[in-house]
């Protein structure tokens, strides 16, 4: 069954919308373990709307199970990563603009950029997943690269309206899935997953790790960050 990363962004957000010290991620991380993530994932962006460098720094003091921490391939985050050592290192597209990720990186066509960045990260033994939409071309340049793992981006399938348009793009990550597998990488999947899609996704022979973050965050204002977790996580335990 895959792992389940709980990705506390957005309790940042709520945070850094009023400028305070509430609600913490950290506290956010304890509720998630306690509620059964088997890692807490954070993406420290460039603009930081949301998580801070402090938060990376206490959580790598204070989290017991994997830390991932999402970053550009960008030169400041890339030092500050060497220096924490988060056990993941996954590389994500990063626009100021944007206002969330829009999709995979393109490691084909940022080849250089990406390669460097992810040597850089292995010699320091953090393990590297490159953020990839479910393209057999990128997934290969991934491979390519000497990335761990791939997390396949499963916005279209997340955001398909209709019943039909959902079976072709799980059938498009179930494809990519198996690129991925013969390829040697290990396989994470993550985007717009939520408790009314996630189990046909959590089914896909081989996935070893699913990031969800927004949805588990807006359950867990109804029901607690905790509760909220476990709902999750029985999900993805019983796809």
């Amino acid at each position: 069954m895959p792992a389940l990363g709980v990705n506390i962004d957005h309790v940042a957000t709520v945070r850094q919308a009023r400028r305070t010290i509430e609600p913490d991620p950290v506290w956010a991380a304890v509720l998630a373990e306690l509620g059964g993530a088997d890692g807490i994932t954070l993406h420290l962006r460039e603009d930081r709307r949301h998580i801070q460098e402090r938060d990376l720094r206490v959580l790598r003091e204070t989290v017991q199970v994997k830390l991932n921490l999402e970053m550009a391939a960008d030169e400041e985050v890339t030092r500050i990563a060497l220096d924490v050592r988060p056990d993941q290192a996954t590389l994500v597209p990063e626009r100021r603009e944007e206002i969330t990720t829009e999709g995979g990186l393109d490691v084909i066509a940022q080849r250089d950029r990406i390669a460097a960045c992810v040597e850089r990260l292995k010699a320091a033994g953090i393990e590297v997943s490159l953020f990839v939409d479910p393209v057999g071309d990128q997934i290969e340049a991934a491979r390519d690269l000497q990335a761990d793992a791939v997390e396949l981006h499963t916005g279209r399938y997340a955001e398909a309206r209709t019943a039909t348009e959902r079976l072709t793009e799980l059938q498009t990550l179930k494809r990519a899935a198996k690129v991925a597998l013969d390829l040697g990488l290990m396989l994470h999947m993550g985007h717009g997953l939520t408790y009314r899609n996630v189990r046909p996704v959590a089914a896909i022979p081989g996935v070893s790790e699913l990031n969800i973050g927004h949805s588990i965050v807006a359950r867990a204002i109804m029901v607690g960050f905790e509760q909220a977790v476990r709902e999750m996580k029985r999900l993805v335990e019983n796809p």
